[in-house]
């Protein structure tokens, strides 16, 4: 193996693919002879079944000839031993004297087998055998050329005669391949067609076969052999159809030489010089041999276009990004501030308010505005990173602000933070935050001294389940608070996701962006 590597190795380029075309074309070269050679064989085939229809059309045409006498005899002997009166023969001759193409030499006898009168010569023979009316009788003469036939009808026995040559000219004018044609009654045999020469020369030439085939009729009682002869397929006409092999080889010959000169060596050249194109340097320079093909010079000037307007789309769209970005993040930037200012002037009115109610009131709509505000500003991240907005340091910073913004009656409530590392879109961290600010202030208000957990994990690549646990999430108490139960299934909506009411939390499922190691 090694040292038909070594040798391989050492051959010229051109020289290697002659070497793997000529190994490609090998398998479909012996496809292309096995096709060949069955479509040859299944040409010979098609003769030889031809021949065999033609043999059998020979042995229908002499069947039908007998058929044909066999019933003018019955019809005509029928009408003539019916009537009784005359001479019968005479009056069988006057019917058989209508039908087209039947034999006129005949005999009628009684039923006992005794000749009653002959048209034509005509000797009957088998003198012996009786048939009974429907039935037919057949034999061949001793002699072997002439065929008798015997019909049984009522009040007597019809009997008629064809010729060697007659059935011979039948047959003949059937089939024209037919070699050699016998009859036999399983006593005697007829020979119709006999070309001894032909059948001689057939088994001397390669190109020629004999087809030998045996088959009844006249209902079983004579049987036919035939010898056709069939033209096989020869050398000359397999070579003819071997000849598109051939002519397949040289033209891919030739379309390697070719397409190797015009084609592969210039788009070669062109594809090393755009291979070694790096965007951003200098303009691309193709070489400046690329052929003789106009086709080839105009595609390598139409890519230098194509790169120095693709290079200059690039520009602009970069300058346009980054300007797009300046404006998401101011906007965002004035927002988040606009915000704040809200919550502080809130903030700045409820300590000025003397009314408890007013106060809660004002605090309350702070700590919504201030969720949104961390939304904001996580957001703001989001557009640095461009990765969506983290949901664990805002839920954190949610909880550190909604436990500042807490009246002194819940300073001291607890707020247990257990969250994954996950991101989402800004639609559902806006939702997550109103979620987590009206859950945690009906706690935090309700049930100052109880302590609520807020939970974040993954459930798979994009879903996760964010659940708040508080003693106050009960049936019974939650039963008090309907405006409160409207506004959380609300938010739970807009995330797309059922509440999950279970015994002293709830739960739903966020849409998560799939971690940094299973996008690579």
């Amino acid at each position: 193996m090694s040292g038909l590597s070594h040798w391989f190795g050492r051959l010229s380029t051109t020289t290697k693919l002659l070497v793997i075309l000529s190994a490609a074309i090998l398998p479909l070269g012996l496809v292309l002879v096995w096709a060949a050679t069955t479509s040859i064989n299944r040409a010979n085939q098609a003769l030889v079944i031809s021949a065999e229809d033609r043999s059998r059309s020979a042995g229908r045409a002499v069947e039908s000839l007998l058929a044909r006498n066999v019933l003018a005899l019955r019809v005509a002997a029928t009408g003539a031993l019916r009537d009784g009166s005359g001479d019968p023969c005479a009056l069988a001759r006057q019917s058989l004297s209508s039908s087209v193409g039947v034999v006129r030499t005949f005999a009628l006898q009684d039923p006992g087998g005794q000749l009653l009168c002959t048209a034509g010569t005509i000797l009957p023979q088998e003198d012996r055998i009786l048939v009974p009316p429907g039935q037919v009788r057949l034999w061949i003469s001793p002699t072997g050329n002439m065929l008798y036939y015997r019909v049984g009808v009522p009040g007597g026995i019809g009997t008629g005669t064809l010729s060697r040559e007659e059935l011979r000219d039948a047959a003949l004018i059937s089939s024209r391949t037919l070699r050699q044609l016998t009859l036999s009654d399983g006593r005697t045999s007829m020979l119709l067609i006999d070309e001894a020469g032909a059948v001689q020369a057939a088994d001397r030439d390669p190109n020629m076969q004999l087809v030998e085939r045996r088959w009844m009729i006249g209902g079983g009682q004579l049987s036919a052999s035939s010898i056709a002869q069939v033209d096989r397929i020869g050398t000359s006409e397999r070579g003819l159809i071997l000849l598109p092999l051939l002519m397949w080889i040289v033209a891919t010959l030739l379309s390697w030489l070719l397409v190797g000169s015009f084609l592969i060596r210039p788009l070669r050249r062109m594809q090393r010089a755009i291979g070694s194109y790096q965007p951003g340097s200098a303009a691309l320079e193709l070489p400046e041999r690329l052929g003789s093909a106009t086709e080839i010079r105009e595609l390598g000037q139409s890519f230098s276009r194509a790169v120095e307007r693709i290079e200059e789309s690039e520009r602009d769209m970069a300058v346009a990004l980054e300007g797009q970005r300046r404006l998401v993040r101011e906007v965002h930037h004035r927002v988040k501030n606009n915000l704040q200012v809200i919550a502080s002037l809130l903030n700045i009115h409820s300590r000025l308010t003397a009314a408890p109610e007013a106060r809660n009131a004002y605090a309350s709509i702070g700590r919504r505005v201030d969720a949104l505000a961390v939304v904001h500003r996580n957001h703001y991240a989001e557009l640095e990173e461009n990765r969506g907005i983290s949901l664990r340091p805002l839920i954190s910073e949610l909880a550190a602000s909604l436990r500042s913004s807490a009246p002194d009656t819940a300073r001291r409530f607890n707020i247990d933070l257990e969250l994954d590392s996950l991101n989402t879109t800004q639609d559902a961290a806006v939702a997550v935050a109103f979620f987590t600010t009206e859950v945690v202030e009906c706690a935090m208000l309700g049930h100052p001294e109880d302590a609520i957990r807020l939970t974040l994990s993954r459930i798979d690549d994009v879903r996760a389940r964010y659940t708040i646990t508080a003693a106050m999430l009960q049936p019974d108490t939650l039963g008090e608070r309907p405006q409160f139960e409207r506004i959380i299934t609300g938010l739970a909506k807009q995330l797309r996701s059922p509440l999950e009411r279970e015994m002293g939390s709830y739960s739903v499922i966020l849409p998560v962006f799939p971690s940094r190691s299973e996008k690579n």
